[in-house]
């Protein structure tokens, strides 16, 4: 059944402006680091303010304003990336020293960011375009000021400047030049950062409404009045505009940036802001942003709006579409940078959008073959033009395998498979943690990768789930021998299953192993790290769960369901799952396997009702370029996908209704009939008005368009539990 509709009569009850219901403060405090500014979906400027002692997202709710900047990343975690072309308004004598500001009454909506500066005395609003960024400055004194660093950056870590794992981004070199009283452009070429990046090159070109009566340039703050020019001899360099009779008036200023250079800045510029109507370019954002939003209708409380559309917009704000900006070669490709990191998107982020937005999801698989391509590896991770490093497996296999799975076409599925053997069969020659697969040479002869190599658990339990999603994809091109070798391969993980260790009474656990096949001897269980761990921002409870292409087969090595239920149980007893962070992403799902649907949807709702909240620490860790938003959404919805495969688990819907506008006029309405805060539990469902009692369904019942109908009840019931949701195990390999 296929419903096609107009889509106008669908949402006129979910017509309003959606991003009224946008708080993009939630999550700016307590681990969220998502950004806080005016930018467009996926656009390549996001200007926003960049407190002293920055953050990975240039925001601090405790520090003074020193700029606007026009790059930033949102939700991530480790070094920072990007805070540059920083520019800050001063009322009075300009001081370069020090024309850092405390501030108050700010204000932020999609598209839109507006605060005041005390002790600068000013009154500062921006907005942007895909490419360039609008500043709007009200002054309260007659003496005014424009300061443009050219060499700002952010800087995060224990000690100012340094970041974690050695990720301190460094300034290589930067320029500017004062072309008239009213433009100025340079760059910015800054290496390091959250991906040991190679040096990138931002240029921006700025003009003003009005002409400066006086101006200079500095260098190392090095005041240089008159001065028009300062080239790059490696130092920091930066200008200023200076004004007069501006007391309670306004300087406009556009800025566009380009990464390939100051002239395709400002045709950016000219392409992009063809006025000086500040409010119809923060309108066009607006409405731009409401668009998007409206992809999906809900009801329900306003405190339930409020967290759900804040979750898609932190969805839509990476990776960035930097189509036309690529420095390194020419294609007639997209190109997306700013994948920030796979490791997290392909969990949640990608399947929001390989559901909801088609046509950019197809753009940023295209991109990420494109990079294959040229570079020799689709990368897990990527910033600045240059790779990130792999944090676990060779996760485009998974977003790729998915989109076949789902039918989505424009896709080169042929190269996709080259790609994805070239992850599992040829190991990088260069750096191991930023393409390929790490200790590659250890799983294609022993079958793990062993403790000779970093997060070597970690390691082979996800290369066993991107073998299955190769597996998956070989199979359905005809690639028969191929695929059978990968379904073998994707079993993996069993030889790193300890079955006699024992910990909290529960025996059988992912455990490291040293080449010659021996268990790595006074391993500490309980080890917690990052890069040279054996288990990657986990622990053996976490991965031990992690064989998300055949759950069946992981509960029959723990020893059945009673066991499985045993462990799941002691598992969030013991405070051993962690809300936020993507390897438990699945874990709490995990019931519906062993025919306890109620058990995941008792452990979901408790979830998304006490973690995630309205408040600026709303989130439960980093966002993720969008991740830790997107599980909320699916859940919210009452489904979540199982990545790199057509399956989506019923879970605990916290919506009234809700429309989803998939595209081609095909729309996914949802009825929760019962809806209550205490009733959490599906007691019964029907898709397109047959009756559903499995807790789980395919891509494909809902791809041209369903109705879903949840009737929920505040008591478990036996729904959901007769027909588990498909494993490898159970499934036709060959």
């Amino acid at each position: 059944m296929c419903f096609l509709v107009t889509l106008g009569a669908v949402f006129s009850t979910y017509a309003q402006n959606k991003t009224v219901h946008v708080d993009p403060f939630i999550g700016s405090e307590g681990g969220g680091h998502v950004f806080v500014g005016a930018c467009l979906p996926f656009g390549m400027v996001k200007l926003g303010p960049d407190m002293v002692g920055h953050s990975n997202s240039g925001y601090r709710s405790d520090s003074n304003i020193e700029g606007f900047s026009h790059t930033h990343v949102s939700g991530t975690g480790g070094g920072a990336k990007y805070g540059t072309t920083s520019i800050m308004p001063v009322s009075g004598e300009l001081d370069l020293d020090n024309y850092t500001s405390d501030w108050e009454n700010e204000q932020n909506s999609p598209g839109y960011f507006s605060v005041d500066l005390i002790k600068n005395r000013v009154s500062a609003a921006v907005t942007a375009t895909h490419r360039s960024g609008f500043h709007q400055y009200t002054f309260k004194d007659d003496k005014a000021h424009i300061v443009i660093d050219a060499g700002h950056f952010l800087k995060t870590g224990s000690e100012y400047g340094h970041g974690p794992f050695g990720e301190a981004q460094q300034l290589v070199g930067s320029e500017i030049a004062i072309l008239s009283p009213t433009e100025v452009e340079g760059y910015t070429r800054i290496r390091g950062g959250w991906n040991y990046g190679e040096a990138y090159t931002l240029y921006f070109y700025a003009k003003t409404d009005q002409p400066a009566s006086s101006f200079g340039t500095w260098k190392e703050n090095t005041k240089k009045p008159g001065s028009t020019v300062e080239v790059d001899s490696g130092h920091k360099t930066g200008a200023y505009l200076s004004y007069e009779n501006l007391k309670n008036k306004q300087l406009q200023v556009k800025v566009g940036i380009s990464f390939v250079s100051a002239k395709k800045a400002k045709a950016n510029i000219e392409k992009e802001i063809m006025h000086w109507d500040f409010k119809m370019t923060r309108e066009a954002a607006t409405s731009l942003w409401n668009k998007e939003l409206t992809t999906i209708g809900i009801e329900g409380s306003d405190e339930l709006k409020t967290i759900f559309y804040t979750g898609l917009y932190h969805s839509m704000l990476m990776p960035v579409d930097r189509t036309g900006e690529n420095p390194l070669w020419k294609s007639d490709q997209p190109y997306y940078d700013d994948y920030y990191a796979i490791w997290d998107t392909f969990r949640t982020t990608n399947p929001l959008l390989l559901l909801i937005n088609k046509k950019k999801h197809v753009e940023m698989l295209q991109s990420l073959l494109d990079i294959y391509t040229y570079e020799g590896y689709m990368p897990d991770a990527r910033s600045g033009n240059a790779n990130g490093r792999t944090q676990g497996g060779s996760n485009c296999d998974i977003l790729f395998a998915e989109a076949y799975l789902k039918n989505i076409e424009d896709i080169d599925y042929q190269t996709a498979l080259e790609a994805m053997l070239k992850n599992a069969e040829i190991p990088p020659g260069g750096n191991e943690q930023q393409e390929g697969r790490g200790g590659l040479h250890d799983y294609n002869t022993v079958g793990y990768v062993s403790t000779d190599f970093e997060r070597s658990c970690s390691r082979t339990v996800e290369y066993a789930n991107c073998d299955y999603a190769i597996a998956t994809l070989a199979k359905g091109l005809g690639k028969d021998k191929i695929a059978q070798q990968y379904f073998k391969k994707s079993n993996n993980w069993k030889n790193l299953w300890r079955d006699d260790y024992k910990d909290r009474n529960t025996t059988g656990f992912i455990y490291p192993r040293l080449s010659n096949g021996d268990w790595l001897p006074n391993y500490d269980f309980m080890e917690y790290g990052y890069w040279p761990v054996k288990f990657y921002e986990g622990r053996s409870w976490n991965y031990s769960f992690y064989v998300p292409h055949d759950v069946k087969a992981l509960i029959q090595k723990i020893g059945g369901k009673d066991r499985f239920i045993k462990r799941l149980d002691t598992f969030f007893a013991e405070g051993l799952y962690d809300v936020g962070n993507e390897p438990d992403f699945l874990t709490p799902i995990w019931y519906t396997y062993v025919g306890e649907y109620a058990q995941s949807a008792k452990r979901i709702n408790a979830i998304t009702t006490g973690n995630f909240k309205i408040t600026r620490d709303g989130l439960p860790g980093n966002d993720d370029s969008g991740a830790m938003s997107s599980w909320y959404i699916f859940h919210a919805l009452g489904f979540y996908p199982v990545a790199g495969q057509d399956v989506y688990l019923v879970s605990s819907p916290l919506v009234k209704s809700a429309t989803i506008d998939i595209g081609e006029g095909k729309v996914i309405t949802i009825e929760v009939q019962n809806a209550s805060k205490n009733n959490i539990y599906v007691n019964a469902m029907t898709i397109n008005g047959k009756s559903w009692d499995q807790a789980w369904f395919r891509h494909q019942d809902i791809s041209n368009g369903a109705k879903i109908i949840f009737t929920m009840g505040s008591t478990p019931s036996t729904w959901g539990n007769s027909k588990m949701p498909p494993s490898m195990s159970n499934i036709k390999t060959n």
